[in-house]
C-alpha cells in the first residue's frame, strides 16, 4: 500500500504592532507550496533508470516536485513525464499511447544505441527528447521548458527534434519509415500489407518511394541501409 502524501504547514509569526502579537498563524497548504514547482514522474521498464532519473531531479527542490513510482495509484497528475524509450521494446507502447492522449508533456528518455525507439516515440506524439546521458542541469532546462511550453528537447529546438526522426533527412514519411522497419525484420510484403492494414498495392507504392529516397533498389541494399541508420532489427512495436 503507498503511504498517503504528505500535507505541507505553513508556519508565520505575526509583526510585534499587530494586535494579536505574539500567536502564531498556521495555514494547511497541501498544494499551495509546491504550486511554483514542476510535478515529474518517471516511466521506465527499468528501475535503475526511474531511480537514477529520479535522484537527479531530487537535487532541485525548489524547482521539481518528483512524484512516486504509485503516482497513478494517488491519482496525482504530472505537469512533465520523462518516458524511457526502453518502454517501446518492453511492451506495445500502449502506456505511451495513454500519456500523450492526457495532454501531459512527454519527454523521451532515448538511449544511443537504439535511436529507432526514440523516433517511434516522437512519432507517436511526444513532445521531445533527451539522451540517457543528459547531464543534471541539462536535465533540469528539459523539465522546466516542458513546463513553460517551451521545446523540451535538450540542446534541441521542437524543428531539430522532429529532425532526429528515423530517415528525415533524405525525406521519408512515417508510413515509409514502418514499412523499412518492417522489412528490416524480415518480413515479406504480404506480411507487411497485413500488420500494417494496407493493400499489397499500396506496401509495393511505399517500398519503390522508400527506396527511391534512400538510393537503393533492391531488398538486401535496403536492409543494409537501415542498419547502418539506426533502425531496429528485431521486432517492436510499430507506430501507425
Amino acid at each position: 500500500m503507498p503511504s498517503e502524501p504528505i500535507d505541507t504547514w505553513v508556519v508565520t509569526e505575526t509583526p510585534d504592532d499587530d494586535a494579536s502579537a505574539g500567536t502564531v498563524r498556521t495555514a494547511r497548504t497541501a498544494r499551495s507550496a509546491s504550486a511554483a514547482r514542476v510535478a515529474v514522474a518517471v516511466v521506465s521498464p527499468w528501475d535503475v533508470v526511474a531511480a537514477g532519473l529520479s535522484a537527479l531531479l531530487l537535487r532541485h527542490p525548489q524547482d521539481v516536485e518528483v512524484l512516486g513510482q504509485d503516482w497513478q495509484a494517488w491519482g496525482r497528475e504530472p505537469d512533465v513525464v520523462l518516458y524511457d524509450a526502453a518502454g517501446l521494446h518492453e511492451g506495445d507502447g500502449a502506456d505511451l499511447d495513454r500519456l500523450v492522449g492526457h495532454g501531459v508533456v512527454v519527454i523521451v528518455v532515448s538511449h544511443d544505441l537504439r535511436p529507432d525507439l526514440a523516433s517511434r516515440a516522437l512519432a507517436r506524439g511526444a513532445d521531445g527528447f533527451f539522451s540517457l546521458g543528459v547531464h543534471d542541469d541539462e536535465l533540469l532546462a528539459a523539465v522546466l521548458s516542458g513546463r513553460d511550453d517551451g521545446g523540451p528537447v535538450v540542446g534541441s529546438s521542437p524543428v531539430e527534434a522532429v529532425g532526429t526522426r528515423l530517415g528525415h533527412d533524405v525525406g521519408l514519411t512515417p508510413r515509409e519509415i514502418d514499412v523499412l522497419t518492417l522489412i528490416t525484420q524480415g518480413h515479406s510484403n504480404q506480411e507487411i500489407a497485413e500488420m500494417s492494414y494496407l493493400s499489397i498495392n499500396s506496401v509495393k507504392t511505399y517500398i519503390r518511394s522508400a527506396y527511391r529516397r534512400i538510393g537503393v533498389t533492391t531488398r538486401s541494399q535496403a536492409v543494409v541501409w537501415c542498419l547502418q541508420h539506426g533502425f531496429a532489427a528485431e521486432p517492436d512495436a510499430v507506430a501507425s
